[in-house]
């Protein structure tokens, strides 16, 4: 079944798992296999006044919209072209005295698209809204309750001049959002700024070792033509060879956990029980488990204690990055990995996690070679771990090249970020904001690594006079948030 662009993909159902897409063509390696406007999509409460209602980009100045003085956007481009999603909206805004919440404005947003074109197939979609799943029947009782208080909170807002819609329907929609809801991010693909429903995408299944991955692309804000300008959507990536006929899958969670830790999140989550072969086989459970080897292996009640110990300092890390106190950060950092050194293998994904803190917060406090070090030894883990085109890997390989570039070693920086250009080149593709960052980058070591190459005192001597003029580039801050993840879930 494809239609409208989507002639490359099949809708196909298997026992077990219902529905699911299948290949059509071969693809090869960063390839889009189908990109996708949203159905429907709203920046989230926190965000509203600082990211475009339109693209979802991060700007410093947006115009608001004069009539409910909620709705923002980067220009009049984006403004013209949110208006048919925006009218019925602001109209009931302006009715109701205040916006509601995310999930109302998303679930209002669905429902009068419905009203205008139908509940059946939009133009290129797979499958139409009512087929989306909801599992609203998996529901526990604090999923119920706060369900009815979402459909109580709907229907409060929802103008009573528009289409009357069933509680039943209702609470569908509520159920999909919940269960289908897609991550979307700023331009630099670094912060979840709002959600939105993709009804092929939705159709992709989960495996925690996929051949696909998802990018959310903000549009070409270069372009003068509005459907370019503006033209937000996702693009369904190839990692790896894809061949006809072979189902394309998705992660819907990070793959640096245990498999049972993947599991239990996936059941708790998406309701439904892992069967993918690296969660039955355990596949990298020992790389992620590994302690020091030698003679002196250490003891089974030693290690247990170390990750005891491990897992309390990350509660005290997460508190004092909560209070931004990122020294004290540091302090627990560097006690956590003397304990961790002489027990835990490089691979040990506790070992890991206080390595990607500690690079991330030293980085940002311009302690740049004790980052550096921290950074190179994270990399090498995570090396070993990921998939080769995974774009978390991307995203962390392409910090610890640039660590290592304030840090003043030239050549592994350079080759960190090469390494890293070449694994978004497939996951985000060349035109992505990240990609063209990187690709400056990479081309700006390459040149003074030649230089350092022909003569490393003068390269030393300019360098430093080009960071005396030069206005440094600080790094962010620590975020206390984990990389978005690829489908939203409602805490």
């Amino acid at each position: 079944m494809t239609k409208g662009g989507m002639e490359s993909v099949e809708v196909f159902t298997t026992e077990g798992k219902g529905r699911g897409l299948k290949a059509q063509k071969e693809f090869l390696p960063g390839d889009v296999i189908f990109a996708e406007p949203a159905y429907a999509a709203v920046v989230f409460d926190s965000l509203t006044h600082v990211i475009c209602h339109t693209c979802f980009k991060r700007q410093e100045r947006l115009h608001r919209c004069g009539q409910c003085k909620f709705a923002y956007y980067c220009d009049r481009t984006c403004q013209r072209a949110a208006w048919l999603n925006h009218k019925n909206e602001c109209s009931a805004i302006k009715r109701h005295g205040k916006a509601p919440s995310e999930n109302i404005r998303l679930a209002a947003r669905i429902l009068w698209k419905i009203e205008r074109e139908g509940s059946g197939l939009s133009e290129g979609c797979l499958v139409s809204i009512d087929e989306l799943q909801n599992h609203v029947d998996s529901f526990g009782e604090e999923e119920k309750k706060d369900l009815r208080t979402d459909v109580e909170s709907f229907l409060e807002f929802w103008p009573p001049h528009c289409q009357q819609f069933g509680m039943q329907f209702i609470s569908h929609i509520f159920g999909v959002i919940s269960c289908n809801g897609f991550t979307l991010s700023d331009q630099r693909g670094l912060q979840a700024v709002g959600v939105g429903i993709f009804p092929n995408l939705c159709q992709a299944n989960h495996d925690c070792w996929p051949n696909c991955t998802v990018v959310f692309n903000n549009g070409n804000h270069e372009a003068v033509r509005s459907m370019f300008h503006t033209q937000m959507r996702i693009e369904l990536r190839a990692l790896s060879k894809i061949s006809p006929g072979h189902e394309l899958t998705v992660s819907y969670v990070d793959f640096l956990n245990l498999s049972e830790e993947r599991r239990k999140q996936l059941k708790k989550q998406y309701y439904f029980d892992c069967a993918c072969e690296h969660c039955k086989k355990q596949v990298k459970d020992d790389l992620m488990l590994a302690v020091k080897e030698g003679e002196s292996k250490p003891s089974a009640d030693t290690v247990k204690e170390v990750i005891q110990f491990s897992k309390d300092t990350l509660e005290k890390i997460n508190k004092a990055r909560m209070e931004g106190l990122y020294h004290e950060v540091v302090k627990l950092c560097r006690d956590c990995l003397k304990k961790q050194e002489p027990v835990l293998g490089d691979t040990n994904i506790y070992l890991l996690r206080i390595l990607s803190i500690a690079s991330e917060v030293l980085s940002y406090l311009q302690m740049f070679e004790e980052a550096a070090d921290y950074a190179k030894r994270m990399v090498d883990g995570y090396l070993k771990i990921y998939h080769p085109n995974n774009a978390q890997l991307g995203m962390a390989v392409m910090r610890a090249g640039v660590t290592h570039w304030h840090a003043g070693l030239i050549e592994a920086g350079h080759g960190l970020i090469c390494k890293a250009y070449a694994i978004l080149l497939i996951t985000h593709g060349p035109s992505h904001p990240i990609t063209k960052d990187l690709e400056a980058m990479r081309v700006q070591t390459e040149m003074e690594l030649r230089l350092f190459q022909q003569n490393e005192f003068m390269y030393y001597k300019m360098r430093e006079a080009a960071l005396k003029n030069q206005k440094i580039q600080v790094m962010p801050e620590p975020s206390n948030e984990n990389a978005p993840s690829l489908f939203h879930k409602k805490e």
